[in-house]
């Protein structure tokens, strides 16, 4: 097939730091070009990928600060598909709502995987009004807040098997990855970490909408804490950091959609700690691969049960459930079952209207 991956231009594909959409997406364009497959990637001009890369802007919208409207690049970039949709056998847009319109005026397949939290109050007429597009979710929990919309499956995100290890390291410290803002319970993971006495690193990035919150709330609590704030780290670094943690914390306080920490723990080995909100039933093996609790005291009681759990098979359970192959293939199943919806059906005609 010759498929077109249409991604977000706020980061380059694969990011440089944080971007979880963004680095999905590069896995799984990588992944499709291993299994035979021709990809066109729309993408940022920075972007670094085995595709045919179609440059809509020379750098991420995140890197580059003469960018005032983004919504104009995205626009571009959208009718530069449109116009393109033609040579492609499947468009799969990584960019919510905003191609639901356009792209239902043409005629080659296309499907959205919807990375975001859809529980806002003005998603419902979004979904009620394009309730015949085919959407792809990426935990089951995302689909509850928008049941009209037209799910065609479910796709838990996958990262390639040898991008992270587990390595030989002792396990010291609490580990907490990703982003520093209130849902995500940085907070709640210094609390954790203070009832447990044991130490917390956190490798996360402050998004400018979040300083204030970090400048007055969290960073008080980590001078007052046995806490180590690292900052931003790339995938290089991740597999040394995640196997030094006894556990991952994700203490999290929103519908989270999917939670790439999660599955990237479990490639080092590293069990999970995370409060039973959005998708954390149906990543976490409770009992496995983590523990799924409902609060602070829940958590700190996890962390004697640790012992139970074996870092080989923690890792044996990421490489049977969240690879980026096993991703591929799933998304290959939506394209093939997309496309044959949409080929033309032959339509048998009876001898006595051949001999008319």
């Amino acid at each position: 097939m010759h498929i077109a991956q249409i991604a977000p231009l706020t980061e380059a594909v694969p990011p440089k730091l944080y971007g979880g959409t963004e680095r999905v997406i590069s896995w799984l364009t990588e992944e499709l070009i291993a299994l035979g497959h021709e990809v066109t990637l729309f993408a940022s001009g920075d972007s670094v990928t085995a595709a045919r890369l179609e440059a809509v802007w020379p750098r991420a919208l995140r890197l580059d600060g003469a960018v005032r409207d983004p919504n104009a690049l995205h626009m571009m970039m959208l009718e530069r598909v449109y116009q393109r949709s033609g040579d492609f056998d499947m468009l799969h847009s990584h960019l919510d709502y905003y191609p639901f319109s356009l792209l239902s005026r043409q005629s080659t397949p296309f499907v959205t995987t919807l990375h975001g939290r859809l529980d806002l109050p003005e998603h419902q007429p979004v979904f009620d009004i394009f309730s015949a597009v085919p959407v792809v979710s990426i935990s089951n929990s995302q689909r509850r807040p928008q049941p009209q919309a037209n799910w065609v499956r479910t796709v838990h995100h996958g990262l390639p098997a040898n991008l992270l290890q587990p390595k030989p390291v002792t396990p010291s410290y609490f580990a907490f990855l990703g982003r520093i803002a209130p849902e995500k319970g940085i907070d709640r993971a210094i609390l954790i970490a203070q009832h447990c006495g044991v130490p917390l690193k956190v490798a996360a990035k402050v998004d400018r909408i979040d300083q204030d919150y970090f400048d007055e709330k969290i960073e008080p609590m980590m001078k007052s804490g046995n806490v180590e704030f690292i900052g931003e780290i790339n995938d290089k670094d991740k597999s040394e950091f995640l196997s030094g943690a006894i556990a991952l914390l994700v203490p999290i306080d929103w519908p989270e959609p999917f939670g790439l920490v999660m599955i990237e723990a479990m490639a080092c080995g590293t069990p999970i700690i995370a409060f039973n909100r959005g998708s954390v039933p149906e990543i976490i093996d409770d009992g496995l691969t983590g523990f799924i609790v409902e609060d602070i005291n829940g958590a700190v009681g996890a962390v004697d049960r640790l012992g139970q759990l074996s870092s080989i098979k923690v890792r044996r359970r990421f490489e049977e459930r969240f690879t980026a192959r096993r991703m591929a293939q799933d998304y290959l199943s939506v394209y093939r079952s997309l496309s044959d919806s949409r080929a033309p059906h032959l339509r048998l005609v009876g001898t006595d209207a051949l001999a008319l």
